[in-house]
């Protein structure tokens, strides 16, 4: 039984980890950090693990008896501990963006310096639909944003398969405020959030070359213009993307390409007559996309709905543990959304 360690464990995403991790038959929770939290038991921070996991919150340390570790700290905070375990053989996903992008001047404009960027050579892009051969084999995964993971997977076979222009793709997505953090901000607090809708970094979200990059990996060189909202909800992504198309195909078509690439993924879910919702996915790790073609402008609209927290952080940080380690992929995630 592999033992787990979770850096920034009483986040959001940290919490996501344990709420899926506390029902895997092949780990072990060994260690927790939490700056905020430190003495107290898990339970205690969240009541609702009482009996489930006792376990108290340590201070950050990289001197820890684990074998798989999961960042769940903020960029520019990540790779201080992901050096050090990488050094002690620990197995690493990093649930933050220091190890996501492969051009160091990309980063550096988005994100800022990153003394131990080398380490981006060795490290794999933790979208398991499309690099699962590469996540085998690695001990670094970058685990893909919540908005990158919503978009690519709705747009890389398209690309791939030459069947929309790399160059006029827009992006629009719309997140539950979860996607913020647990940290306190105003811009999330309920009064201002609540029965409203709002764009916010637009043309400006480090998230958008991320999905240029990634996308840029079909063989395209690809620019997109992305524009994220933030709905009053808890969790959950609806994106929704605009492509022109190379030259008309049927529906038909379009949905055989989908199958060709997902077809036997268990966590992505084809929509053939009817588009996805965010509440067909609430708590689970699917990935829902569906798509309509607009003959008169000759534009394909994509479709993809997650959670923002699982498949959108924590349940695919779990997906790739599980494809690392040799365990059956689905292993903890049949969770099936939770509904009303």
């Amino acid at each position: 039984m592999l033992k787990i360690g979770i850096f920034g464990a009483t986040g959001y995403t940290g919490a996501e980890l344990v709420r899926i991790l506390v029902r895997h038959s092949r780990i072990k929770i060994s260690y927790l950090s939490s700056n905020q939290h430190v003495g107290k038991r898990f339970s205690d921070v969240f009541p609702a693990y009482s009996n489930i996991l006792d376990i108290p919150c340590s201070e950050i340390t990289t001197n820890v008896d684990i074998d798989v570790a999961f960042t769940a700290l903020p960029h520019q905070e990540a790779y201080k501990v992901v050096k050090p375990l990488l050094d002690a053989g620990i197995k690493v996903i990093d649930l933050s963006a220091d190890f996501r992008l492969k051009d160091y001047e990309r980063y550096r404009s988005w994100y800022g310096e990153h003394p131990y960027f080398s380490l981006t050579e060795q490290a794999v892009y933790g979208l398991p639909e499309l690099f699962r051969n590469q996540i085998k084999e690695t001990k670094l995964v970058a685990n893909p944003g919540c908005y990158p993971t919503s978009a690519i997977l709705a747009l890389y076979p398209l690309l791939k398969e030459s069947v929309i222009n790399n160059e006029t793709i827009f992006i629009d997505s719309k997140s539950g405020v979860t996607g913020a953090g647990r940290g306190l901000s105003l811009k999330t607090h309920f009064c201002e959030v609540y029965g409203g809708f709002k764009a916010y970094n637009v043309t400006k979200h480090r998230h958008q070359p991320e999905i240029e990059e990634v996308l840029s990996s079909s063989g395209k060189n690809v620019t997109v213009l992305f524009t994220p909202h933030l709905l009053p909800i808890k969790r959950g992504i609806l994106t929704t993307t605009y492509s022109k198309m190379k030259e008309l195909v049927s529906e038909e078509d379009i949905f055989n390409i989908y199958r060709a690439y997902y077809g036997d993924e268990k966590f992505v879910r084809l929509f053939k007559d009817e588009l996805p919702t965010i509440e067909s996915v609430v708590g689970s790790n699917y990935c829902d996309i569906g798509f309509k073609i607009d003959i008169r402008t000759k534009t394909l609209v994509t479709i993809s709905v997650i959670d923002n927290l699982t498949k959108g952080a924590s349940g695919q940080a779990v997906q790739n543990m599980n494809i690392m380690c040799g365990f059956p992929e689905e292993e903890a995630l049949f969770l099936p959304p939770i509904f009303p």
